[in-house]
């Protein structure tokens, strides 16, 4: 069986978050960042600390830099993940959600996943569309932050 390097209790005690995301489609990752911090802020007095990487194949090795930190309670990955009609976005998706499902039981930081994989980006108006969905999986994610590593006492 493998142990963790720290127990739960004492990775839910620590005073920061990272959110990682990726800079591909900035103006739509951005809308979930912002409503993360907001609703974050709203529900918990931990501070979080904004990290960016290039696209979301990059997130799952920041996570696990991260992770081994050992200065972070929780880690939120966002990023969006296009169709842009050769099939990689699959692979893409894949290889993300394995990455940070293996940062998560490797270290035994919770990692959170907003890295999304629209099925159709493309058409007309689906832009604008997860401009707004995202605000949703935002709000959402500190939501699932908070449920599970529980509020920070205040400093």
């Amino acid at each position: 069986m493998t142990t963790f390097k720290t127990n739960f209790n004492e990775t839910a005690s620590r005073s920061r978050i990272a959110f990682i995301q990726s800079c591909w489609h900035r103006d739509i990752v951005d809308e979930l960042r912002d409503a993360f911090l907001a609703e974050h802020s709203r529900l918990d007095h931990r501070s979080v600390d904004l990290i960016e990487v290039p696209g979301a194949f990059e997130i799952p090795l920041r996570a696990k830099i991260v992770a081994h930190s050992g200065q972070y309670a929780g880690i939120i990955a966002a990023g969006l993940v296009v169709d842009g009609g050769i099939y990689r976005h699959e692979f893409v998706a894949s290889a993300v959600i394995n990455g940070l499902m293996s940062v998560q039981l490797e270290t035994g930081v919770p990692v959170f996943s907003a890295v999304l994989t629209p099925q159709d980006f493309l058409s007309e108006g689906q832009p604008e569309f997860f401009k707004a969905h995202f605000v949703t999986k935002g709000i959402e994610a500190a939501n699932a932050c908070v449920q599970t590593i529980g509020v920070s006492p205040k400093t």
